[in-house]
């Protein structure tokens, strides 16, 4: 193929990619009204075991979760589902990052707590498949990916909106050889895109009395697409005069998180897909790493939460997925909680974690033989929060 042929193939690829996202940013232009799951009866609660430890860790959150929902659900409130399909054999056999059937069974659901799934990447046994989480959070629309980082004794209290459906991301499979020199891909950012996400972290600011919100982007280098992003927050901002808002470039928050001088004064950040997946993870160290992170991914109709780490597969070629860590699961299930309205549980279950896995440490996971399992630590947790000394036992080590 001459070099010609090779940029005119390119561009039939590129064009392609840009019709359909044209045709998305008309689809969020269209809009769509929230839920109100006050109204859902029964309000359905979908499971999705994941890969690796996914299976593992999942049935311990689930486990509390049931435990703390227990009279909803014998009341019919609230019910249970187990979503199938979605390992990495499954997908594979069928060659869908999201088989159809799954979807369907997913949208039957208000809310979701998944494990989590394995991405291909080069080198794997396995086919290049897409993301199963990019493409669920895509045919959902959870277009925020929100992160909560607490750890009181250092002043640390920080939760990250992260953009859920655009960046380098939602085309991360699509990118084109276009030689055998020259590789590229495509980040896509747009204006309703970078809006609803900054209003959603906005709107959690004012709703919880907070003055200051951070956009994290690298516009003084990727000017096109940072830059809107960043545009379109600074936008949102005015209609919030009461909260004061500054932007940071990606490597600089990067460094601010871990000075102990500053750190403190972040509360709310609102950033794009990718530097959002990393700054998280970074942030996440200081909870005791990403295995204690839970996440939840924010739609109008559909929501889903889930830990930020993978799927671990060497735990289970070792024969170490029992003693793998389920806070990440149960932290992800405190922000399900509240998000369905269920906020006295949420605190309950949050106090309960902070005690176990944080100060008392009565039983520690180190994710291997020696330590805890996940279900000796699921055990801990829900004995823990049937104390009923539990909020002052809480206070004894929170202050």
């Amino acid at each position: 193929m001459t070099d010609d042929q090779a940029i005119m193939q390119a561009k039939e690829h590129f064009g392609k990619i840009l019709a359909e996202q044209m045709k998305r940013v008309e689809i969020m232009k269209a809009g769509q009204d929230w839920v109100d799951y006050a109204h859902q009866k029964p309000l359905v609660i979908g499971f999705v075991d994941g890969d690796g430890i996914g299976p593992y860790i999942t049935r311990e959150a689930r486990r509390v979760l049931e435990h703390l929902l227990k009279k909803e659900i014998d009341e019919g409130r609230v019910q249970t589902r187990e979503i199938g399909g979605l390992s990495i054999e499954e997908r594979v056999k069928v060659m869908k990052a999201l088989p159809e059937e799954s979807l369907e069974d997913l949208k039957k659901c208000h809310v979701i707590l998944k494990g989590p799934l394995t991405t291909p990447k080069k080198g794997d046994p396995w086919p290049n498949l897409e993301s199963a989480n990019v493409a669920m959070r895509r045919e959902l629309d959870l277009f925020a990916n929100v992160r909560p980082v607490k750890v009181p004794e250092e002043e640390i209290d920080w939760i990250f909106f992260r953009e859920n459906t655009e960046d380098a991301y939602v085309l991360g499979s699509q990118g084109i050889n276009v030689t055998p020199d020259l590789a590229v891909d495509f980040k896509v950012i747009s204006t309703p895109g970078s809006e609803r996400v900054a209003r959603l972290a906005f709107e959690y600011a004012r709703k919880n009395g907070i003055k200051r919100v951070s956009a994290v982007t690298k516009a003084n280098v990727i000017k096109t697409t940072d830059g809107k992003f960043l545009e379109t927050a600074r936008a949102v901002s005015k209609e919030y005069p009461e909260i004061s808002f500054d932007d940071w470039f990606v490597d600089i928050m990067a460094a601010k998180l871990v000075d102990v001088k500053r750190r403190k004064d972040f509360k709310v950040i609102v950033l794009p897909n990718l530097y959002g997946d990393i700054l998280t993870d970074e942030a996440a160290e200081f909870q005791g790493g990403v295995g204690t992170a839970g996440s939840a991914n924010i739609g109008k109709r559909y929501a889903m939460f889930e830990a930020i780490h993978g799927s671990a597969p060497r735990m289970v070629q070792e024969g170490r997925a029992i003693y793998a860590d389920p806070s990440s699961m149960m932290r992800a299930s405190t922000m399900l909680l509240r998000h369905i309205g269920f906020a006295e549980q949420a605190q309950k279950l949050e106090m309960a974690l902070d005690i176990c896995g944080q100060y008392e440490k009565r039983l520690v996971i180190t994710g291997r033989p020696g330590g805890a399992t996940g279900e000796e630590f699921a055990n801990y947790v829900m004995e823990t929060m049937q104390d009923p000394e539990l909020e002052k036992r809480w206070r004894s080590f929170a202050g």
